[in-house]
């Protein structure tokens, strides 16, 4: 059966880190897969993550399975998390294996009612992007987004494509602190996505990886209500792994919208079927220490400071990394870090920099030039930056 393999390409993020880990420098720096780390350079485990994790053990009694949407619990928690108390009536919430899994049981619910329809993401996005929605059977085709020009948002381009879709289409959005680039739409531009998306009745399937990372819990989840307020069906597929350093338990959950509560209940059976045949119910544990901390006050309180924090320690590295690049380099522009947004930046490095980085100095980051700005720490930002400028210099000549 395996003989006339080949072995297969490893993954472009999570193959790297492979060659991170492999690598024997101890000087090596990590940069490339969306992993949060404080300024010791450690992914910790959050204060209120430690004392929901106590309480759900202390009052365990059973390992039985989930239903197969996991705990209706759960579920409400997690639209008061995207759409505060006045969640609608027509959403419907299953609770997955992280955001990939969210992903992944939506593109399988919309190929088992729409498989002829076009996917649409992000000129960049997150690579994963294509290939889930490309296993589900669905044509993946880019919408313009990323104007390397201003290292923002393309936004023309990008709503003339969006105004030129059907109804047969499908759009995949970044709900916030966008994976690659770090570039965000503004309010406005966002509620001119949903007018658009209520005019040409295109699906939108939000991904809501990193909710908080970027202006904070409230603003980053506002967008939701543009497309509410516009009587919009959609999904959105949350993760909890960043916001609650939840990494490893895999803590997701996909909320579907519906026109009316009779559409979203019959969305929802269709989902548990496709949940049915691919995991058949989800893990326990992440998503009872989610639901214990939103709904006790006092660790809400906590897991928002520690929120709060992460998010100012991702800032405060990416104005320390501008001006320090700016220092060495006054002839470009690095201001453009700043005003991104989360945990990545497209930094501009071309591939033969981003080769010789981790060549010559074991820094590690993706071929495209994305950066995590969350590994940068005290301790090696300076070598990153003298690098990042030797780099430039190097091959500049």
């Amino acid at each position: 059966m395996f003989e006339h393999l080949q072995a297969a390409p490893p993954d472009p993020i999570l193959g790297l880190t492979e060659a991170f880990n492999a690598d024997p420098r101890p000087h090596k720096v990590n940069l490339g897969v969306g992993v949060y780390q404080n300024s010791e350079g450690r992914t910790p485990i959050l204060e209120a993550v430690k004392a929901a994790e106590a309480a759900v053990l202390a009052r365990e009694e059973t390992k039985n399975y989930l239903p197969i949407a996991g705990e209706p619990a759960f579920g409400k928690r997690v639209e008061e998390f995207l759409f505060d108390t006045q969640s609608p009536d027509t959403a419907r919430t299953a609770q997955t294996p992280g955001g990939t899994g969210a992903l992944r049981v939506a593109a399988d619910l919309l190929a088992e009612i729409c498989r002829e329809r076009t996917i649409w993401v992000s000129d960049p996005t997150w690579p994963n992007h294509k290939g889930i929605f490309a296993a589900a059977g669905f044509a993946v085709k880019s919408y313009p987004y990323y104007e390397p020009a201003t290292h923002g948002v393309a936004f023309e381009r990008l709503a003339e494509k969006l105004n030129r879709m059907s109804t047969d289409d499908i759009v995949i959005l970044h709900l916030c602190c966008h994976n690659p680039t770090g570039a965000d739409f503004t309010s406005e531009q966002w509620k001119t996505v949903a007018d658009i998306a209520a005019h040409r009745g295109w699906f939108p399937v939000f991904d809501a990886a990193y909710i908080g990372f970027g202006e904070g819990w409230e603003p980053d989840r506002a967008p939701l209500r543009f497309f509410l307020d516009a009587g919009l069906e959609f999904c959105v597929a949350v993760s909890f792994s960043k916001n609650f350093g939840l990494y490893r338990e895999r803590a997701g959950a996909l909320t579907l919208i519906g026109a009316s509560k009779s559409a979203a209940d019959a969305a929802f059976s269709w989902l548990k079927r496709v949940i049915r045949v691919t995991y058949s119910n989800p893990p326990a544990h992440g998503g009872a220490i989610v639901r214990t901390i939103l709904e006790d006050s006092l660790l809400r309180d906590v897991w928002r400071r520690e929120l709060t924090d992460m998010c100012g320690r991702i800032h405060a590295m990416r104005e320390q990394f501008c001006t320090l690049l700016q220092a060495q380099l006054p002839d470009r522009d690095f201001s453009f870090m700043v005003r991104q947004r989360g945990m990545f930046s497209f930094s501009g490095l071309q591939p033969d920099h981003v080769e010789w980085l981790r060549t010559e100095r074991a820094i590690y980051m993706t071929q495209d030039g994305r950066i995590n700005v969350a590994g940068l720490t005290p301790a090696n930002l300076p070598c990153v930056c003298d690098s990042i400028v030797q780099a430039i210099r190097c091959l500049s000549l």
